[in-house]
């Protein structure tokens, strides 16, 4: 029985450096048609990586881009707010915008649930968030709000 050789320095695997396999992933998903699930999956693959953030915040911020793609962004968001203030208030206004995008009730209902981390320290997502619960144009917007007010704290 022969035992199998260890591989020496030059041969031995290396971890992938995470900056590089973000920067594929958002490579990859930039390449891809514009309503081709895998951009959902790139997204998920990236839901706890604060390094990803700001690429999220795009995919939230840009009304033509793949729906469901927005709606994972959405939820990471809501998930794992960013620290950074600057980039936590760009993601507010990035969800604030999704939020009164008439032409997505999906996408809507997503940003709705994932304002919640935003309404304490931004007075328009506040103010938004209240209208929206108020409103009775989407019964699941509406509820997703309130869910985020209460969330919040302000409900």
């Amino acid at each position: 029985m022969n035992p199998e050789p260890a591989p020496d320095d030059a041969t031995r695997a290396t971890p992938a450096d995470p900056a590089d396999h973000l920067a594929r992933l958002v490579e990859e998903f930039r390449a891809l048609p514009a309503d081709s699930d895998r951009k959902r999956e790139i997204v998920a693959e990236l839901d706890d990586n604060t390094a990803a953030q700001p690429f999220l915040v795009s995919v939230v911020a840009d009304a033509s881009e793949y729906d469901l793609a927005r709606t994972e962004a959405a939820t990471v968001l809501r998930l794992w707010p960013p620290a950074d203030p600057g980039l936590r208030h760009r993601a507010g206004r990035a969800l604030l915008a999704a939020l009164n995008d008439p032409e997505e009730d999906l996408v809507r209902q997503y940003a709705a649930m994932a304002l919640g981390p935003y309404a304490s320290e931004d007075p328009a997502v506040a103010e938004a968030l209240i209208a929206a619960g108020q409103s009775e144009e989407d019964p699941l917007v509406q509820a997703c709000a309130r869910s985020a007010l209460k969330e919040a704290g302000l409900a």
